[in-house]
This record gives structure tokens, sequence and C-alpha cells, in this order.
């Protein structure tokens, strides 16, 4: 069966390391926009050539509209041309944080961008998606092969490495299975804090109460958004007299001046996966992800 994998431009380098691990041929999309914001995709496909009887496409979905439009576009385009199997690797998932409605009105985006995936394509590969109130990715996306990975255990080879020895952090309740993953793999002490949140960018930490005096922390999360979570934590453990704090995340968001943020609140190195191209990232999840797809073979 004929297999080739699809990318766009801002993605080349993740997605040819990760076409390069499974020996999949990798190919561009062109993608123009115009002055009235509408997309036109062109794929590398001549007329003549038929299409692969199973195309990847590889599409981190940071800044989602646009790019769920283009995955629309794409997999109704692809199968009208015969393409038997459409996978979608999208080491970034988005709109799953959205997933109980706290006001009435309010619309659940998890199951219905979850369905409308599971509508587009046979396979769905992520890392690390918010699946903080179920336990398994099919029950956002109804297809037998969502195959949710974790940036955790590559994570943690990078601080061991990095911090020897270091303390493991969560800054809220909700990372603990990241940081007790990367626990599990270094042998590392680990703890959460304690988070309250008053809007997108106002929240309130609560320390673990641990001896914090000296230690190197490393403080690792799925997501950093606003940035004011990691922030905060960080303020509050150097100011309980912490050595260092340092920052590992499986996805580099970073909107607006989220970087700053945690710049200014006094951390030091910043390391994430690259299911998000950022200038933080340092390790590659290629291999984790390579081994995903080679199981759909």
């Amino acid at each position: 069966m004929t297999s080739v994998l699809l990318h766009f431009p801002d993605e080349a380098s993740p997605a040819r390391r990760l076409a390069e691990a499974c020996g999949l041929a990798a190919r561009e999309v062109e993608r123009h926009r115009f002055p009235d914001e509408e997309l036109k995709l062109t794929l590398p496909f001549a007329e003549e050539e038929a299409f692969p009887e199973t195309l990847v496409i590889y599409r981190s979905l940071d800044r989602p509209n646009d790019k769920l439009v283009e995955l629309l576009l794409l997999s109704r385009h692809a199968r009208g041309q015969g393409v038997s199997r459409l996978v979608l690797v999208a080491p970034y998932l988005a709109y799953m944080r959205q997933d109980i409605a706290f006001h009435a009105g309010e619309i659940v985006s998890q199951t219905l961008v979850g369905g409308f995936l599971g509508e587009l394509f046979d396979a769905v590969i992520t890392v690390d998606p918010h699946l903080h109130r179920i336990e398994r990715l099919d029950q956002a996306i109804p297809i037998e092969h969502a195959i949710a990975l974790s940036g955790a255990p590559r994570l943690a080879e990078l601080i061991a490495e990095k911090r020897p020895g270091a303390l493991l952090l969560g800054p809220d309740e909700e990372a603990l299975q990241w940081v007790a993953q990367a626990a599990e793999a270094t042998g590392f002490e680990h703890a959460t804090c304690r988070k309250v949140r008053h809007g997108d960018r106002d929240v309130t930490i609560s320390l673990p109460d641990i001896e914090l005096a000296g230690r190197r922390v490393v403080l690792m999360d799925d997501v950093a958004s606003s940035g004011h979570t990691v922030a905060r934590a960080a303020e509050a453990l150097l100011a309980a007299g912490a050595a260092s704090v340092d920052v590992a995340l499986t996805h580099a968001l970073f909107a607006g001046d989220a970087l700053a943020v945690i710049r200014d609140a006094g951390v030091g190195e910043i390391w994430s996966t690259d299911c998000i191209a950022h200038d933080s990232n340092a390790i590659t999840m290629a291999p984790v992800l390579a081994e995903a797809l080679n199981t759909l073979a």
C-alpha cells in the first residue's frame, strides 16, 4: 500500500523528521491566503499522478481555526481522488480544554471538534491532549484508532540529563499525570501545587508542604498558554527559597506575551517538545509518533 506524508511549509522540520523515522515520502502543501481571508490549497500531485492509497497529514492544531478548514478541504478532496485511508498526526490537538459547560449557553467544543475530526479521518494521533474529564481519546474522537501519546517520558530523559536530582513539580493538580510519569522514569521526587483560577490571566498558587529551600525545581505541564500559571508558581517557589526553577512542557503554545511573563517570573531554562514549533523546542517527538504510525501499517 503506497503512503505519503503531507505537511505545510511552517511545519516542514518536524514533519520531515517523522517521515524519515517512518520511511515515508514527505510532500509539501502549497497554501495561499486571498485578500478576503479565504484559503487556497494546492497539493503536490499532478493531475495524471495517482494519489497514494494512504495519506498521512501532519498538522499540529495550535492557532487552530484556519487549520481546521485546511483539514476539511484536504480530506474531502483526497477522498474524492480515491485515497482509501486518511491519517491525521496532530501533535497538539485544539479545543480539547472546553470539555464542560460551566455556564448556561456555553458550547462544549471537545466532542464537537472531536466528532468533526472523526468524520474526516480513519486515525488520529496526538500527544498529551487535554482529557481531564474523560479517560480515553476515543471518547472525544469516536473512531477506533484515536491514539493519545505522551511527551513526559521524553522530557524526563532531558531533565535527568540537565538537572540531576531535581524536584519535579506540577504548577497545578491537573499536571499530576505528567509529573508522575516523569518521576517514575527518573526516580525523582515529585508533587503538585494547587491553583485557583479567577480568570484567563488571573490565578493564585499554593505550594505543596515540602522542603523547597535550596532545591532545583522543574515545573512540568502539558501546555503553557498565557503563561500566568507557570509564572505564579515560579515566583512562589523562588520566594520559598528554591535555588532555581526551570520549565518543561509538551506544548509551547505561548499566546501573546506568555514567554515574557514566564521569563520575568525568574524562570531559567524552558524546554519543550516539537509538537508546536518554537525556539524552546529541545525534544523531538518523531520516534514516538513513528512508533504509533507504524502500528497502523
